[in-house]
């Protein structure tokens, strides 16, 4: 049995850790974005953590893909401390599981949620969002 898998960062296509995915059988589903509750920081550049709150929330970028259940046990423990797993809401409705920061990881790193996703971020790092 397949999980719905939300990445927000290095997981996604063509980044750093995107054969974690495929080495774990994933595959992938589509492109999507969160509903408008997330913020989303800079872990010392290196990748982000995405965290869903109460105010001043907004839509970040997103890939869906379903990974075989046994798959996502692994590529958790490969993921960076302080990610984890937990529900996300996406801009339809629908709620799948989703890689999230632990709120202390983010205290002291940049919030880039205005960039709308860690690729826009990784793009515009020169030149801060409008």
């Amino acid at each position: 049995m397949d999980v719905l898998l939300a990445v927000n960062g290095t997981l996604m296509r063509g980044l750093e850790l995107s054969g974690n995915l495929l080495a774990a059988g994933a595959r992938f589903v589509r492109e999507a974005k969160t509903a408008p509750v997330y913020r989303l920081w800079s872990i010392d550049d290196r990748h982000p953590a995405m965290l869903r709150v109460a105010r001043g929330g907004a839509a970040v970028a997103v890939e869906v893909w379903a990974v075989p259940a046994a798959g996502v046990a692994t590529l958790l423990r490969q993921e960076p401390p302080g990610l984890c797993v937990g529900k996300v809401r996406l801009d339809d409705g629908e709620e799948v599981l989703g890689v999230l920061g632990e709120p202390i990881l983010c205290e002291g790193q940049r919030e880039i949620t205005a960039y709308g996703g860690w690729r826009a971020y990784v793009a515009g790092r020169a030149s801060p969002p409008r």
